[in-house]
């Protein structure tokens, strides 16, 4: 029988209805609640649950206790063991992880969890990429790949994996902005790492039929390689798609910051904006930036990468930037665009337009990137 895990982070959202951009910290809790804010992660946890509750005497169900996630169960008509303690009504970040940790522990084989970025970067923070994990959108900053796009689909995608019915799992992006510059309109993502989480596989490649999406990457990643030129600088970006290209050519990667190649060399690691600049500067040469998109909304540049900056881009040139992404990944995205946000209005706009996408082995599409969500 399987086991699914049930964690709510029932303050999050609560910033979101009245402006504060967030709810992170004690001091904006006590100022949404001044305020007349109200929890959103437990009705939108309830949602999911009632479609989960189909599954009651098919599957076992743990949840943390009282508003971490009992009573959500107990109102979506399951009957969850509760595990854990807490003191109810002031819950707090390590209450998730100490959730996240124990779920882990019991052998569940999902966790569903209702909040927001910074529940997942605490998910992720206690138990890493160890089993699969489906978020329910509830927090006012969903900038990670990790969440369903409703409680309903997460009921339902939920549903369908506990039942065996849904197999594919993929790594996932773990994002995080700064809340106190983005009350003061600045967007700040970092890429915390990645979780694995269930996905439906809804379209299938145009070329193969049933391919995976690895088997994609490995092709994208062939292609790439296939093509590097000589003496020309590769400035490959985060993520687990370029992931693939740097293991093609058996180079260290890493996977959260910027790795540069030369002649399928590896030159730096990790590199900073200013070491980047400085590389290309020294350089002279042609080189190309590797990018794909970051983020459960498509972020090529802007989302994890800020180290690829207006000037380091402008120094490459908008011609010589090659995105590359799973066909899965922008059938997700359809109808929206992949997203430029550097910080540069004016460079957004240039790299705004249709640019070819690599999917695969001599495989590409055109996809359009802007500047606007829209």
């Amino acid at each position: 029988m399987k086991k699914l895990g049930v964690i709510v982070n029932p303050v999050a959202g609560m910033g979101g209805r009245v402006g504060l951009k967030g709810s992170d910290g004690i001091e904006i809790l006590r100022r949404a609640r001044e305020m007349g804010a109200e929890p959103e992660s437990p009705r939108r946890a309830i949602e999911a649950l009632k479609i989960i509750a189909k599954l009651k005497n098919e599957i076992e169900v743990l949840a943390y206790p009282d508003e971490m996630g009992a009573d959500e169960c107990s109102q979506a008509g399951l009957e969850p063991e509760v595990i854990g303690s807490i003191k109810s009504g002031e819950t707090s970040p390590e209450d998730t992880m100490e959730a996240a940790r124990e779920m882990a522990q019991k052998g569940v084989d999902l966790i569903l969890f209702a909040g927001g970025d910074g529940t997942a970067r605490n998910i992720y923070t206690a138990i890493g990429a160890k089993i699969p994990v489906l978020g329910i959108p509830a927090g006012v900053k969903i900038h990670s790949a990790v969440y369903a796009i409703n409680p309903r689909s997460a009921g339902e995608v939920a549903s369908l994996y506990l039942q065996g019915q849904v197999v594919n799992i993929r790594e996932a992006e773990v994002m995080d902005i700064d809340e106190e510059a983005f009350r003061q309109g600045r967007v700040n993502a970092r890429l915390y790492g990645y979780l694995k989480v269930p996905v439906e596989r809804r379209v299938q490649s145009v070329k193969s039929g049933a391919r995976s999406e690895q088997a994609e990457m490995e092709g994208m990643a062939a292609e790439v390689a296939a093509n590097m030129e000589k003496d020309t600088l590769y400035i490959i970006g985060p993520g687990t798609t370029t992931r693939t290209i740097m293991e093609r050519l058996e180079l260290p990667n890493t996977l959260l910051g910027v790795d540069v190649v030369f002649n399928r060399e590896l030159v730096a690691n990790d590199v900073g904006e200013k070491q980047l600049f400085n590389l290309l500067e020294q350089h002279k040469g042609k080189a190309h930036i590797v990018v794909t998109a970051i983020g459960g909304q498509g972020h090529v540049f802007g989302r994890g990468n800020q180290q690829i900056s207006p000037r380091v881009i402008r120094l490459v040139g908008k011609n010589n930037i090659i995105v590359v992404a799973s066909r899965e990944k922008l059938v997700a995205l359809q109808p929206h665009p992949l997203l430029v946000d550097t910080g540069d209005p004016d460079l957004d706009q240039e790299l705004s337009g249709y640019v070819r996408v690599v999917t695969g082995w001599e495989d590409s599409i055109m996809y359009r990137i802007s500047n606007d969500a829209d």
